[in-house]
């Protein structure tokens, strides 16, 4: 078969279609003689068989040195500035208590968007104060929550959010540790629902002035100063996911020390603490070319170091924010194939051409992030291997929906058939975090391999869970 005129052009045709590219999927990942897929010797047939399919396969061993890289690079980088870097593991991407744990083990913090993951920390004993709180609307509960824990820091997303935790804080006796998210004005090379430093959007506050002649950013740094249970550390900023021009991350760094020595101008202080968020971006298929950490935190480290000379001010603290780059790689979805139908599409032209679809026994309610942001991944056919013909094809769900697609376009052998596993990569990060039980479909599985040993981490939900809840049953 040759390259067809359905695939984007971005696609590469594969010139041994049981060859894995290595960079998609976890250090532990490989294909044995016998032609499977497995995970530190564990092949996809005996995870299948034991804890079935969908699955969530984690290489534990890649997560926690992909951890281990990320602090060294960032400290190594920092260690003349300001002595090391506090990386903060982004919870939302993927947490459990086991994650959790791994992360602190491994000398991260933690970072949490809402009650339940507090509550993943607290149940997984994550030291409070490596724990920030995010979110652009926490409820008085959570807020209470992370007071009553003592989190080392609450991230504070608006002037209203303020007052709400000043108020909070003066009621409970006790002082807040806050720093200010701000809106940057940094457009990040990445989907609009996934950018979050542009103006026009829910997070931050803005550093434009507005009709009251000044800016939110500074009336927030003047209101945090004068509250006098509220210690401001410093100021936040994240302009997006899945990144991969190291351009956006020096502009952030280079405005938001702008405002620090602005704030030193202003009121006489110097904020000990800058976090540049997190967003670094990882490779999904062929098109993705991902940095290292090392080469993402020298070239963070050099343009803080001459911002800071030029405005002459000291470094602060540099935190960052990883979690798809962390756990994105260290995970692949195993499914079981279904049903599959042959179309004729017409191109360009008009000329008719044959596209394949292969139905997975998962779908969106495991993986949303195709339907959310057009988000594209690959796919091998995992339990065995094979000297078919490639032909492009499309995965799709067993969801009432059309929209229901997990890989878009596709090169598999035409000869992948019912009964077959399909594995695909890079599925750590924003998969079951954002999974669902549409159609009543049960969450699947997360299971954990380390040292040649596999574990459940998360077990599958049944059809009792999901009738728990009805108060008809």
């Amino acid at each position: 078969m040759a390259l067809s005129p359905l695939a984007p052009q971005w696609l590469q045709f594969p010139e041994n279609i049981n060859a894995l590219r290595q960079i998609e999927w976890a250090s532990g990942v490989s294909r044995e003689a016998s032609g499977e897929l497995s995970v530190q010797g564990i092949t996809v047939s005996a995870l299948a068989e034991e804890f079935g399919t969908p699955l969530f396969v984690l290489d534990e061993n890649d997560f926690r040195a992909r951890a281990r890289g990320f602090k060294t690079a960032f400290d190594e980088a920092f260690k003349d500035l300001c002595g090391g870097v506090d990386v903060y593991y982004a919870g939302k991407a993927f947490v459990c208590t086991e994650v959790a744990r791994w992360v602190t083990e491994e000398g991260l913090r933690l970072d949490t968007c809402s009650g339940g993951e507090l509550a993943v920390a607290k149940a997984a004993n994550v030291p409070a104060e490596n724990l920030s709180l995010h979110g652009n609307n926490k409820s008085k509960s959570e807020i209470t929550r992370g007071l009553k824990m003592g989190v080392g820091r609450i991230v504070i997303d608006s002037l209203d959010e303020l007052d709400r935790v000043i108020s909070l804080a003066d009621g409970l006796g006790l002082k807040a540790e806050v720093m200010l998210r701000i809106t940057p004005g940094v457009h990040a090379s990445t989907h609009e629902a996934i950018a979050t430093a542009h103006e026009d959007q829910k997070f931050g506050l803005s550093i434009l002035a507005d009709a009251t002649g000044t800016s939110p950013a500074l009336r927030a740094v003047a209101r945090a100063l004068e509250a006098q249970n509220v210690n401001l550390l410093g100021l936040h900023a994240h302009i997006g996911s899945q990144i991969f021009e190291a351009e956006g991350f020096a502009m952030v760094a280079r405005t938001m020390l702008g405002l620090l020595a602005q704030i030193r101008e202003i009121h006489g202080v110097s904020l000990p603490e800058l976090d540049l968020g997190g967003g670094y971006g990882i490779a999904y298929t062929s098109e993705d070319h991902p940095s290292t950490p090392a080469k993402l935190a020298g070239q963070m480290a050099e343009v803080v170091t001459a911002t800071c000379k030029e405005l002459a001010l000291d470094c602060p603290r540099i935190s960052i924010e990883p979690g798809r780059a962390i756990v994105g790689p260290t995970t692949f979805t195993l499914y079981e194939a279904g049903v599959r139908k042959d179309v004729q599409v017409e191109d360009s032209t008009g000329a008719l051409f044959p596209r394949r679809y292969i139905s997975v026994d998962g779908g969106m309610s495991d993986n949303p992030r195709p339907v959310l942001y057009d988000a594209q991944y690959t796919a091998v056919l995992a339990s065995r291997m094979t000297q078919s013909d490639a032909i492009i094809s499309r995965v799709v769900g067993k969801h009432c929906e059309s929209g229901d697609i997990v890989v878009k376009d596709v090169y598999l052998p035409e000869d992948v058939a019912a009964g077959d596993l399909l594995a695909i990569p890079a599925t750590g990060a924003y998969c079951w975090a954002l999974s669902s039980n549409y159609n009543y479909l049960t969450r699947p599985a997360v299971v954990a391999v380390r040292d040649g040993q596999a574990r459940l981490i998360v077990r599958r939900e049944t059809e009792d869970d999901l009738l728990a809840r009805d108060m008809g049953v």
